[in-house]
């Protein structure tokens, strides 16, 4: 029995943030965020407040819960990437996975995207994302481009990813659905965009 308590902590805690993310997802759907309190999550939970705080430090993290997730995969995907395989196939490949899984396009991502269009507080945390985003491929990108890490051209190239990726997401928030096959398709198109920046950076080396 002594050998079963850590599984069974470690599985309670995994279902008490799921439901601090499944009723504080319920109740900004129903009532907004700004009028959704920590107070109204943890009642909704059956937990103390002092308890939600013990798993997320906001409201905004709980909208986000899953990105840790995400900038992690990305980065060890980045990380073990062969030299053969550039940045961008790297993150092509990491998003084909998400899209296969059905993160991208499922009920929840879409209320996410709603909430931010809607919340200032969200979109200040959105754009910190972004900017986390950008950071992270920014390094791949100058490994790629054989030039120093935190250079202007590494960061030119990630900004202009970032963007592209943010453009994709608020074009597919527009719509009601689209396919696996039609987000990658897009996807592609801002990837020939890119390289092709890359690749015209290559051809002009610093002064």
């Amino acid at each position: 029995m002594a050998q079963d308590a850590p599984g069974l902590r470690e599985r309670k805690k995994r279902q008490t943030r799921e439901a601090i993310v499944r009723e504080a997802l319920r109740l900004f759907a129903e009532r907004g965020f700004d009028a959704t309190t920590v107070a109204d999550i943890a009642e909704a939970a059956d937990i103390a407040p002092r308890t939600f705080f013990g798993y997320f430090p906001s409201k905004e993290a709980v909208v986000f819960h899953d990105f840790e997730e995400y900038f992690g995969s990305l980065a060890t995907r980045l990380a073990a990437r062969p030299a053969s395989q550039t940045a961008f196939d790297t993150l092509r490949a990491w998003i084909a996975a998400l899209l296969d899984e059905g993160r991208l396009d499922d009920p929840e991502e879409r209320m996410r995207h709603e909430l931010v269009h809607t919340t200032p507080a969200l979109q200040a945390q959105d754009r910190a994302n972004l900017a986390r985003f950008e950071a992270l491929l920014a390094d791949a990108v100058a490994d790629d481009l054989d030039v120093p890490r935190g250079s202007l051209r590494a960061h030119l190239v990630a900004a202009a990813a970032a963007a592209a990726l943010d453009a994709l997401g608020r074009h597919d928030g527009a719509r009601e659905q689209r396919s696996p096959d039609e987000s990658l398709a897009l996807m592609d198109e801002a990837l020939v965009f890119l390289q092709g920046g890359m690749d015209a950076l290559r051809r002009h080396p610093p002064a």
